[in-house]
């Protein structure tokens, strides 16, 4: 008899991999919109820029995740949410969008020792004409 939507079959133990040093857990939070003062050219310094901030935290993946996994086998999503929304001051002048992306992948190693590798990409919305989408991506690695 086949199993039922209802009553998901478990893996065999034995079909169960032990971690590869390749695995990881990706977490991504994408869209965020904030407004920030940033620019180097005068009429971009005087107030805030609207931009939107995509971010992907890659973690070690535990060998396995169950029904019953604990969130501290993962990480709260809401974190990498609040490294932009919470952790960028507000009050400073980012000259280049690319600061903004290292002070948001320095509060996630930071405040996470099992953050292996951050992504931050970045969009500055006001400089778009056509609808297209102008920015940046940075990359950083745990050292």
């Amino acid at each position: 008899m086949p199993a039922s939507l209802a009553e998901p079959l478990s893996p065999p133990r034995d079909s169960i991999a032990l971690v590869h040093a390749d695995d990881l857990l990706r977490l991504e939070v994408d869209d965020i919109a904030i407004d920030l003062l940033t620019g180097i050219y005068s009429e971009e310094t005087h107030l805030p820029q609207p931009l939107r901030i995509s971010i992907a935290a890659d973690l070690n993946a535990p060998p396995h995740f169950t029904l019953g996994t604990p969130l501290s086998q993962s990480k709260n999503y809401l974190d990498l949410r609040d490294a932009v929304l919470k952790a960028l001051p507000r009050d400073r002048h980012f000259t280049l969008i690319e600061a903004i992306a290292d002070h948001i992948a320095d509060t996630l190693f930071l405040g996470d020792s099992r953050v292996r590798r951050v992504e931050v990409k970045i969009v500055k919305l006001a400089i778009s004409e056509g609808g297209e989408a102008i920015g940046m991506t940075l990359v950083r690695h745990r050292r």
